[in-house]
């Protein structure tokens, strides 16, 4: 082989290999980000649909659990949610025995949608009533949540507890929910 020959080959095999090499980042490297960002979105889609799909399967029910929950908020006057609230806790307190030392509502006004009845309950009973207690508060129908709970030893046994509860009560406002 002629030096000219091999000086022109090894000339084409580097453009070929320059060629090459500037496909992959012009148009192999560009195309293959467009691709990943592609299935990166239509993995995102595709969960979406799903979330949709179920969505609609159970919306009968969904919608069955709303109206339940709307039913069962406190009514958007103050003074009947108070006494509604305050009437449940005194029949919970007689159900289980539980002296109740304190009860301090309060009303807040945290969007326009809805409202809360925030209630610190204080009382005093053994273990025993004031779990019947906690259970009578939890699995009633209106619309309540515990916020939180404190139970202290008023004697030195532990025989006499304290409880201390924060409950919160929903009242939603008309035209602010579906």
């Amino acid at each position: 082989m002629k030096i000219d020959n091999r000086q022109r080959l090894l000339l084409l095999a580097a453009l070929a290999l320059l060629g090459v090499l500037v496909a992959d980042q012009l148009v192999i490297e560009p195309l293959a980000t467009v691709w990943s960002a592609r299935a990166d979105r239509i993995a995102v889609l595709r969960k979406g649909l799903a979330d949709g799909t179920q969505l609609l399967q159970r919306e009968a029910s969904l919608r069955k659990r709303w109206r339940q929950m709307r039913a069962n908020t406190l009514p958007e006057n103050s003074s009947l949610a108070e006494q509604q609230v305050l009437k449940a806790i005194d029949a919970w307190a007689q159900e289980c025995r539980v002296n109740i030392t304190g009860i301090t509502p309060q009303w807040k006004h945290d969007t326009d949608d809805y409202r809360t009845l925030d209630c610190r309950v204080d009382a005093a009973g053994d273990l025993n009533a004031l779990s019947r207690f906690l259970y009578a508060v939890e699995k009633s129908p209106l619309a309540l949540k515990l916020e939180s709970i404190e139970l202290t030893a008023a004697d030195n046994a532990g025989q006499e507890l304290t409880l201390g509860l924060r409950i919160s009560g929903l009242v939603l406002t008309p035209g602010g929910t579906p």
